[in-house]
């Protein structure tokens, strides 16, 4: 894969304690980079010794030089950039893959409903759109891999605005388009609980697989979504 000029390829050493830092190789020397996410990933996955591609942060008197955008698996990359996902999905939210949503030509992102913020809100139908990043190695994956008060707290309040009257979607994106079935971790049993209380209120489900073409992610696949 062509790199385009403004990314730099490094070799990942270990994030820190700082959630969002971590260290690179970079051409020999050890840098703090910065990794955009708001939770470690190596709840996930071990990046360990990996190539990652850097893109530069441009924003003045920034902490950090280069942010890890994505990781090398086999001959291409995995998006790390969880915040990526929403974006690209509230850019194809009118394609063919989503047509069981219904009418979608007035969509908002992070609309406050009560105590929940919507990552998206399709307001044709009233209905919330919940995305979640996956990251993954294997074919098969789960979610959510570790517990989450935050995911809990989520579904506590998508359980009452579906009393209210409003649908509600939830979305899985896999960062890695090689994932090609994911299962609700019925281990974790606060949110399998909450989740299939959600479902039986008429909660739908779904799950996508996001690429890199170019450096630049795009919907790639549907994939199996099960409880």
């Amino acid at each position: 894969m062509a790199l385009k000029p403004e990314f730099v390829c490094g070799i990942f050493r270990s994030e820190i304690k700082n959630r969002f830092l971590c260290s690179v190789c970079i051409e020999g020397e050890d840098a703090v980079c910065y990794i955009p996410s708001s939770c470690r990933l190596s709840n996930f996955i071990d990046l360990t010794g990996r190539a990652v591609l850097l893109k530069p942060i441009m924003t003045p008197k920034a902490r950090t030089s280069y942010s890890v955008y994505a990781v090398k698996y086999g001959r291409n990359y995995i998006l790390l950039n969880l915040a990526q996902a929403n974006k690209v999905i509230e850019e194809q939210l009118h394609k063919r893959y989503f047509s069981f949503l219904g009418k979608r030509k007035h969509i908002s992102h992070e609309i406050k409903l009560g105590n929940y913020k919507t990552d998206l809100f399709i307001h044709d139908t009233n209905t919330l759109v919940e995305v979640k990043s996956i990251l993954a190695f294997d074919k098969e994956a789960s979610f959510p891999t570790v517990y989450s008060e935050r995911a809990v707290k989520q579904l506590r309040e998508i359980s009452k605005l579906l009393d209210a009257g409003y649908n509600a979607c939830y979305m899985l994106v896999s960062l890695n388009p090689k994932v090609k079935r994911i299962a609700i971790n019925n281990g974790i049993e606060d949110f399998y609980q909450l989740f299939s209380e959600c479902v039986n209120k008429g909660m739908t489900y779904y799950a996508v697989s996001v690429r890199l073409v170019e450096q630049e992610p795009e919907l790639y696949s549907r994939i199996i979504m099960t409880l």
